[in-house]
């Protein structure tokens, strides 16, 4: 991991978490919602892919079409070419041939205003990833807010659907209840609005289904999230985009906000791309099939390092 881009302006800790709240803000990484302008972004290398069943899903594929990878690696050289276009500052996890599931890079780490948390994967075959993710944060000079103990927990089920507000997944198979409390108690203590949403074990991770687009704009597989989520989400002021059922199992509900009325979204999410063209969003529609088809779409494969305002 190359640090030589890194802004050494606060010291990297493995615990910035204050006890029982008020913790303060970094001043320059991190990230106050989903949908600000990113600036950082977190990758992790698809070198060493492997097609493992990691979910439902992707058993699926790998019993009746496995991910054919040199494909699966081109399309995710085109992910990273979108970020650029973007100008995004792209920053890659050094490649491990341990680590095969390392591109989901959002799994590992989950980012704060405050500093990263580090999580606890549930698979014995990704725990690894974590370990790099710290080198990756101490390289950055990006200080460590906490690191998950209480039980299993996974970034794609940290959802932050505005300022001060995060919907915490919790499917069991991959984030327990028990990890997903002990977070839940950390920002309880920070003053935020904090609200867990059970979900089958079959959607993995809440940002399958749930997924912030821009300042009270939300994408929503409505098919599939609890209604009572969906209507904390409209009493919250939130125009909800609805993502159908067959694309949402496609990942298609699984995109990335740059902000600036800007986003990365899987080729295959055709109503979401022209319902988000026509409110007057620049879209790079990136083919991801083939890369999917391990368990894992655009917001999974990104963790965003920080966010500016406007």
């Amino acid at each position: 991991m190359s640090a030589d881009t890194a802004h050494q302006t606060e010291d990297f800790c493995l615990q910035r978490r204050a006890p029982g709240g008020g913790t303060a803000p970094l001043s320059h990484w991190g990230l106050a919602n989903e949908t600000d302008r990113l600036t950082d972004v977190l990758l992790g290398s698809p070198a060493h892919l492997r097609h493992l069943a990691t979910s439902s899903l992707s058993r699926k594929h790998l019993r009746e079409a496995p991910c054919n990878i040199q494909v699966a690696q081109a399309q995710h050289a085109e992910l990273v070419a979108a970020y650029e276009h973007f100008g995004v500052t792209v920053h890659m996890l050094d490649p491990e041939p341990e680590l095969p599931m390392q591109v989901y890079a959002r799994d590992s780490s989950v980012m704060t205003p405050y500093g990263a948390i580090i999580t606890a994967m549930a698979q014995w075959w990704r725990r690894g990833e974590n370990y790099a993710a710290i080198g990756a944060y101490e390289a950055l000079g990006i200080p460590i807010y906490d690191m998950v103990t209480a039980g299993t927990f996974e970034g794609g089920d940290f959802n932050v659907i505005e300022e001060g507000c995060v919907l915490i997944g919790c499917g069991g198979a991959r984030t327990q209840e028990e990890g997903a409390r002990q977070v839940k108690a950390w920002f309880d203590s920070e003053g935020w609005e904090t609200r867990l949403a059970f979900i089958d074990e079959y959607y993995v991770h809440i940002d399958l289904m749930v997924v912030p687009i821009a300042e009270k704009l939300t994408a929503v597989c409505e098919t599939c999230t609890d209604p009572a989520i969906v209507a904390w989400l409209r009493a919250k002021g939130h125009e909800i985009i609805d993502v159908p059922f067959p694309d949402t199992m496609a990942l298609g509900c699984n995109f990335m906000a740059l902000g600036g009325g800007r986003v990365i979204a899987p080729a295959t999410s055709a109503m979401l791309i022209e319902k988000l063209r026509a409110l007057g969003f620049e879209v790079a529609a990136v083919d991801t099939a083939e890369i999917s088809k391990t368990g894992g779409g655009i917001h999974c494969m990104a963790q965003a390092l920080r966010r500016a305002p406007g």
